[in-house]
């Protein structure tokens, strides 16, 4: 069926799922919407008894009976969360290899094998050509991993919908933002990195989370808070001893409560929490770019709704910018937006804060977005281009069996005719040379299935060889990266007066090693770095994995610069980040029984990100005997040191040796590609 020029843009919140038809204008300038449709849900998808899978396949199906989707584009956003937005600023290069250079810091910058994910990348604005060289490039990388694409895919393959366009929900609020409220941007040929047009923060508040999104129109910046509307509803209940949905009512309906100063006192701290997450990415975001000016922040979502949060946001954030004074507003119409019969409809006038999103998506459909990444698999496309052509094929091949048909037919006729008898000893023979032929290609087939079969066991019973050798692997790599002090070997120095104080070892001791296994290890290290005072926005680890506690104590006080909590991050904490360890390997075929070794770093294990959770100083007596009389209790010396314990938790996605080596083999290619680079580039500037 051919597509038609409508695009339909959906958006599945956590709250109720939003969608808008649209059709391209006769102005460019403009969109035309034909349709929408808003569908609450009766639970919030992340409460503990809502089935987000139900939920979600009751509100197409009630979607589809109310709308037809069939012959238009489909276009869906999924969470800044769960993908990955990076923007890379490439070096001065020829415009027809920006495509090989983005590869490669896809590579670099994606945390998992290219095959694993989906990923794509545009071009942003701002930048120039000179003599065919790209000058000022900024590119902006976007990726998702393929089993989430999929995920979220499955509900609209279940309803029969067939999706176009997969797109981040920061990435089309950036589109509607440029294409609705900033209408006044200079062509791209007059943007002056030195002095850009100022910036807009949108700041569009979810059930679950805040999406920031900072943008002069040419570039854009991201981030996901996890706040939103469902931390003032959970404020309600913990403060005021509700239920959930008292609660959200209870919100929803603050000014006509008995008493509204008790029900905004309960969610003060989500309002302070809020802000203080805005203001630390807005700082942030000044720390990345030193020439931006944010003058006005957006605010959307249905969570604006609440009374006393945009003036709340207008205070703070106008007293807390450094550079200009913030502007807060909210989205009273859409000026670009022409449709009047679903502009002025009750239902969407009153969500009219929550359509952002469906918006941007919908200006991708048509072709009218400034950002055009989409996140749909090929190898789905070319299933819907082979099955839109199946009828086609499927007549053609019908009309070649016909031929074929009447061909054999003619044929057949003139054997007959023609005594067949006379062949039917040879027929005889060729039907039993046909049959053994099949008999031994069936036992072949069983053969390989069989192979494979144990092939199968085989590698299976090998990958539980590896894993046991993960923790003593882990082991060995955590005793080698302690301090240690060095051994004496002289019996000289071995005497008391040649040996140093307790407090001058270079010695840890390891007292207690505990582990917890995480499904979002991203979580968790934002958390522990919150605690711990230190920023939350550095990268991390992203995926499931260990997280393992390492309790210790060490004497050491000798310098003062590196007493208490520096010697642990300056020595045991810096081997784990940037140390290398000797790790066990099986011995060479027919070598001699030695153990060999490979020398590694400490991160291609798995390790990473060691932070100090904990710490105390005391002061110990310690009973030091005498060397030359060790039994003697009345020889004994009792001495005061201060003992520093710690408690220090690092993330551990373990690896096995062949996944080791699948990587180092990566690696190794990735250098070659870039040496090859690098040699291209000073062959073409010396050619110069």
């Amino acid at each position: 069926m051919a597509k038609s020029n409508a695009v339909w843009g959906i958006d599945i919140g956590q709250c109720a799922l939003k969608a808008m038809r649209c059709v391209p204008h006769d102005d460019e300038s403009k969109m035309e919407v034909v349709a929408f449709d808003y569908i609450e849900y009766p639970k919030i998808l992340s409460q503990a008894e809502a089935n987000p899978d139900e939920l979600i396949a009751e509100a197409l199906t009630t979607f589809l009976s109310r709308n037809d989707v069939q012959g238009d584009r489909v276009a869906i956003s999924v969470s800044g969360q769960i993908g990955l937005a990076r923007f890379i600023k490439l070096p001065p290069v020829e415009q027809k290899k920006i495509p090989d250079i983005v590869k490669y810091e896809a590579r670099q910058q994606i945390p998992f094998a290219l095959e694993d994910v989906i990923w794509d990348y545009q071009e942003m604005g701002g930048s120039s050509e000179e003599e065919g060289f790209a000058l000022e490039t900024e590119v902006g990388l976007f990726a998702m991993k393929r089993d989430q694409v999929f995920e979220s895919l499955q509900p609209f393959e279940d309803a029969g919908i067939d999706v176009d366009i997969i797109q981040l929900t920061p990435l089309a609020l950036y589109n509607y933002i440029v294409f609705d409220q900033m209408r006044d941007l200079p062509p791209p040929e007059e943007y002056d990195p030195e002095n850009p047009p100022p910036s807009v923060i949108v700041i569009s508040i979810g059930t679950d989370t805040t999406d920031l999104v900072v943008t002069n129109g040419y570039k854009v910046w991201q981030r996901s808070v996890p706040l939103g509307g469902n931390h003032f509803t959970k404020a309600l209940t913990k403060q005021l001893k509700l239920t959930f949905s008292k609660a959200e009512h209870l919100k929803r309906n603050a000014d006509q409560a008995e008493d509204p100063r008790a029900v905004y006192q309960a969610m003060r701290p989500v309002f302070s929490d809020l802000v203080a997450e805005i203001i630390k990415s807005i700082n942030f975001f000044y720390s990345l770019e030193k020439d931006a000016k944010i003058t006005r922040a957006i605010t959307m979502g249905n969570a604006m709704k609440l009374p006393g949060l945009e003036s709340y946001l207008a205070k703070n954030l106008k007293d807390a910018s450094k550079k200009s004074p913030i502007e807060v507003t909210h989205i009273e119409s859409f000026p670009s937006l022409v449709g009047p019969s679903v502009l002025t409809a009750p239902s969407f006038k009153e969500n009219q804060f929550s359509f952002g999103t469906c918006y941007g998506l919908a200006l991708q459909g048509i072709g009218r977005a400034r950002l055009k990444t989409n996140l749909i698999p090929v190898e789905l496309l070319t299933d819907r281009l082979i099955k839109g052509k199946k009828p086609w094929i499927v007549a053609a091949v019908s009309m070649l069996m016909l031929g074929i048909c009447v061909n054999f037919f003619g044929g057949w006729t003139g054997a007959y005719v023609v005594r067949p008898k006379k062949y039917e000893t040879v027929f005889g023979e060729v039907k039993a040379v046909k049959s053994k032929s099949d008999k031994l290609h069936a036992d072949y087939d069983g053969k390989v299935k069989e192979l494979t079969r144990i092939a199968s066991i085989g590698d299976r019973l090998a990958e539980v060889r590896e894993r046991r050798m993960l923790w003593p692997e882990f082991l060995a790599a955590l005793a080698q990266c302690l301090p240690k002090e060095k051994k004496l070997d002289d019996p000289k120095e071995r005497d008391p007066k040649y040996q140093k104080s307790i407090g001058a070892r270079n010695e840890m001791y390891i007292e207690r090693i505990d582990c917890q296994y995480v499904e979002k290890l991203e979580d968790y290290y934002a958390g522990v770095r919150k605690e711990a005072g230190l920023d939350s926005d550095a990268d991390g680890p992203v995926g499931e994995g260990w997280v393992v506690q390492i309790s210790g104590y060490h004497y050491f006080n000798e310098i003062r610069a590196r007493q208490g909590a520096e010697f642990v991050r300056s020595s045991l904490m810096k081997n784990l980040t940037d140390g290398t360890v000797k790790i066990p390997v099986p011995a060479p075929k027919g070598a001699a029984a030695a153990q060999a070794f490979e020398e590694i770093k400490v991160a291609y294990l798995g390790i990473s990100h060691p932070v100090l959770v904990g710490n105390v100083a005391t002061i110990n007596k310690i009973d030091l005997p005498d060397p030359n009389h060790p039994d003697d209790a009345k020889t004994k010396k009792t001495v005061e040191v201060k003992r520093f314990d710690f408690d220090l938790q690092l993330c551990w996605i373990p690896k096995t040796a062949s996944v080791r080596a699948q990587e180092a083999k990566a690696r190794k290619i990735a250098e070659e590609e870039a040496e090859k680079n690098k040699a291209l580039a000073e062959d073409g500037a010396v050619g110069e």
